[in-house]
């Protein structure tokens, strides 16, 4: 048995759209209570740290609904069906930015959100960057616009709320902690 381990007794789906899934599980809890678990299901996503030969950060500035702003993050993106983390890190980072790589060096992985969540982000580094001859189409909904930081200038955007998400977040402390 798992420590604290909760049994599902019952699923009920309540929303099964392009990104998220929405259950809820009762469970019993290790007391032997029941309660409910509200889940959001989610097919995991990568980051990529990337920088450039001058030590610039590539990130990217768009517009996140739920926060109502637009934030500053390092590139990213949901994984498609069946595909593997390093393929859709390498085309997230071509759609997003116009740069490729052939040097995607696994970092980790963390949960996101793991109350409510089963989101996982597999976060990859690299500073081998190519410049695209010919730009990717990404998303049709999706609009970014490219930026390369230093590092100094990236922490300022924390301060400012600019960048104000957990992996970019993440990733400048791993960026600051390598050097």
């Amino acid at each position: 048995m798992k420590k604290f381990e909760e049994k599902t007794v019952e699923t009920q789906e309540i929303y099964d759209g392009k990104v998220v899934k929405l259950q809820v599980d009762s469970v019993t809890l290790p007391d032997g209570a029941t309660s409910k678990r509200e889940i959001i299901k989610h097919p995991g996503a990568v980051a990529i740290i990337a920088l450039t030969d001058d030590d610039k950060v590539v990130m990217v500035e768009q517009y996140r609904k739920p926060l109502e702003k637009s934030i500053v993050e390092i590139p990213a993106g949901k994984l498609e069906p069946g595909e593997e983390p390093h393929v859709t890190a390498k085309r997230e980072l071509e759609e997003e930015t116009g740069y490729t790589t052939d040097n995607l060096q696994y970092i980790t992985s963390f949960y996101t959100s793991p109350g409510f969540a089963d989101e996982i982000i597999y976060l990859y580094f690299t500073d081998e960057l190519k410049q695209l001859k010919e730009n990717v189409e990404g998303d049709e909904d999706e609009f970014v616009e490219l930026l390369e930081l230093s590092l100094e200038e990236a922490e300022k955007l924390v301060k400012e709320e600019r960048v104000h998400d957990a992996k970019t977040a993440y990733a400048l402390l791993y960026l600051r902690m390598r050097k």
